[in-house]
């Protein structure tokens, strides 16, 4: 038997038709991970925690449905911005940290250019005061 039941469902939609409709789309709401409306649920699956929802006067049909689709699309619009977002930060970051580390290294090899000549300086000195001690 179904729980709720059909009686108690139709007090909250209009028609089958609508409640049918409105249960499958609160399904697939469900499964992609939508917030639930309850705390718990009766049911395990998708298809009947959305009659429980719709039961329960938690889930209604939007009385515009063209608004609803231009908030879930300004929705998905707003979440794939934030997430391109987020990437470029990710990025930045990773690109600064790069920066650092060259410059680092560059500072590196300056420091041993510096001592490769002081030692050549020595080094030539030590051959020219042993030539005229030669000489």
């Amino acid at each position: 038997m179904l729980e709720p039941s059909i009686d108690k469902l139709l007090e909250k939609v209009d028609s089958k038709y609508s409640l049918v409709i409105l249960e499958a789309k609160r399904a697939h709401e469900l499964h992609e991970g939508e917030r639930a409306t309850q705390k718990e649920y009766k049911s395990v699956k998708n298809t009947l925690r959305a009659l429980e929802e719709i039961a329960n006067g938690t889930v209604t049909i939007h009385p515009a449905p063209e608004a609803k689709r231009h908030t879930l699309v300004e929705r998905r619009e707003l979440e794939h911005l934030e997430a391109l977002m987020a990437e470029k930060k990710i990025k930045d970051q990773i690109a600064q940290e790069e920066k650092e580390e060259e410059e680092k290294q560059k500072g590196n090899r300056a420091k041993k250019t510096s001592v490769e000549v002081e030692v050549e300086i020595e080094v030539e000195s030590e051959v020219e005061s042993e030539t005229e001690e030669e000489e």
